[in-house]
C-alpha cells in the first residue's frame, strides 16, 4: 500500500477513559452506555460513535470520487451511519453497520449504482469486509 496519510491518537482507560489524537484535532472522554451496563456519563461518547462518524464521512467522500469518475452530478451526499455492538454467539463482542445514503441529484438508479461502486472503494469498506455486516440503504 502506498501510505498517504496516518492518523495517531492515544486511548487512556478504554471504555470509560479519554481518547486524544496526536495533533489535538480530536479530544474526547468516553464512558460506557448504560446500555451496556456502564455509567453513561454525560458529555462523554464511545468507540462506536467515533466509528459511525469516521465510516460516514468517508463513505462520504468515496461517494463523492465515485460520482465525479462516472460524470454524475450530485447535489448533496447524506451518509447516516448506525454502528452496533452486540455479543457474539460463540463469545465475545462483535459490530454491525447500516449506512443510510441520500443522494440529490441523480436518480434513484443511478444513486444505488454510484453506491455500490463507492463501498468497493471506501477504505473503511475494505477494512472490515468479511468481518463486519454491512447494509447499505439508499433513501430516496
Amino acid at each position: 500500500m502506498k501510505r498517504l496519510f496516518t492518523a495517531t491518537a492515544t486511548a487512556v482507560g478504554g471504555r470509560n477513559g479519554h481518547s486524544e489524537a496526536s495533533d489535538g484535532t480530536v479530544s474526547v472522554d468516553l464512558s460506557v452506555p448504560k446500555a451496556m451496563g456502564g455509567p453513561g456519563k454525560p458529555g462523554t461518547t464511545t468507540p462506536e460513535h467515533l466509528f459511525a462518524t469516521g465510516y460516514s464521512a468517508c463513505f462520504g467522500s468515496a461517494i463523492d470520487y465515485v460520482a465525479k469518475l462516472q460524470k454524475k452530478a450530485v447535489e448533496r451526499i447524506e451518509v447516516t451511519g448506525d454502528v452496533t455492538i452486540g455479543t457474539r454467539d460463540d463469545g465475545g463482542f462483535g459490530l454491525e453497520v447500516e449506512l443510510r445514503i441520500k443522494l440529490s441529484g441523480v436518480s434513484a438508479a443511478d444513486a444505488r449504482a454510484i453506491v455500490e461502486k463507492a463501498h468497493t472503494i471506501c477504505p473503511y469498506s475494505n477494512a472490515i469486509r468479511g468481518n463486519v455486516p454491512v447494509t447499505l440503504t439508499v433513501v430516496e
